[in-house]
């Protein structure tokens, strides 16, 4: 089978469901059953992404939804993720957001597909090579230069959506804003890397202190119409710390009341023989399973957000 076209890499607004051309919003249940159940077909290749991530659509009953199908096959290996599979641990992911109620991370799949078993998640964002409108140029569909303004008029992060991240010179950013570190921005210069001072972040904050997420950048948030969407989980669960993540503007800071209700939830679905564990348990080993329990009774027994730890780097870099 020749490889499919390569497609622009990002994900820009929420996906819409379509039925013999009409348009049509779907529940949850229906997305998940047309998710697991539609015939999938492969439409393009995304471009600069380390593993095999391909553009697609499924179709089930009339219905039909725009997704992303990484395949197994396509995954690199990881010398310090030895067991499962990277396609395993999105919809580990996936669970541990719906457990939370959140709904952070779009509705994910193991299923079978055109390149064999991978992980299949509803699309956020136009169709990629087609106009989404505006006069933008169809080449570019799903590209973004990046050019937003941040606190005090600095440009945003390229490849970070709208108002979420930036890079500022100033020592402190301004009222509504969160700093992380001075990053190294070329040519002898420094930049206060910050984020914005948002509930959605804060919310995702908890859920990566959580899964244990080695790689949450800047590139890897979505939004539209309020919702935050988050995507690429791959690198989670490890039984050992190695959150990395540009979200420690709330580092040592008490946990919301919301947030706490949320773990004590999580805590009781993590039990022996709870829901989420049982789910968990079939997408990651036992040891992982025993590390999502203890990191979620932790940060209920601490009432605070983590701070870094020493042993592994607390920020991904390039941030994007």
């Amino acid at each position: 089978m020749p490889p499919p076209e390569r497609l622009p890499a990002r994900r820009m607004r929420d996906d819409v469901d379509t039925t013999d051309g009409a348009r049509e919003p779907l529940e949850p249940h229906d997305v998940l059953a047309v998710l697991e159940r539609g015939a999938l077909s492969v439409r393009g290749q995304i471009r600069e992404a380390s593993n095999a991530v391909l553009f697609g659509e499924v179709e089930h009953e009339g219905r039909r939804l725009r997704c992303v199908y990484k395949p197994v096959a396509g995954e690199r290996p990881l010398w310090d993720f030895p067991d499962g599979t990277l396609a395993q641990r999105e919809v580990a992911a996936y669970a541990v957001s719906e457990a939370t109620g959140w709904g952070l991370i779009p509705a994910t799949v193991l299923r079978e597909g055109p390149y064999g078993e991978g992980m299949c998640q509803r699309w956020i964002g136009p169709v990629p090579g087609e106009d989404p409108g505006g006069g933008e140029d169809p080449g570019d569909a799903g590209e973004r230069s990046g050019e937003t303004e941040g606190p005090g008029g600095a440009e945003g992060l390229e490849g970070a959506d709208d108002g979420l991240l930036a890079l500022i010179e100033a020592e402190e950013p301004g009222p509504g804003w969160k700093p992380v570190a001075r990053a190294d921005v070329g040519e002898g210069r420094t930049a206060l890397l910050v984020h914005a001072d948002d509930e959605r972040l804060r919310r995702l904050a908890v859920l990566d202190a959580v899964i244990n997420n080695g790689d949450r950048k800047g590139g890897h948030l979505l939004t539209d119409d309020g919702r935050l969407h988050a995507i690429d989980h791959g690198v989670t669960f490890h039984s050992d710390d190695r959150l990395r993540t540009l979200l420690w503007g709330w580092a040592g800071e008490p946990l919301t009341a919301e947030a706490l209700g949320v773990l004590r939830g999580l805590t009781a679905g993590l039990a022996e023989q709870g829901a989420l564990a049982t789910r968990l348990g079939e997408l990651i080993t036992g040891a992982e399973v025993d590390a999502v329990r203890k990191r979620a009774a932790a940060l209920l027994s601490s009432g605070r957000h983590p701070m870094p730890g020493g042993d592994w780097p607390p920020i991904p870099w390039p941030p994007v």
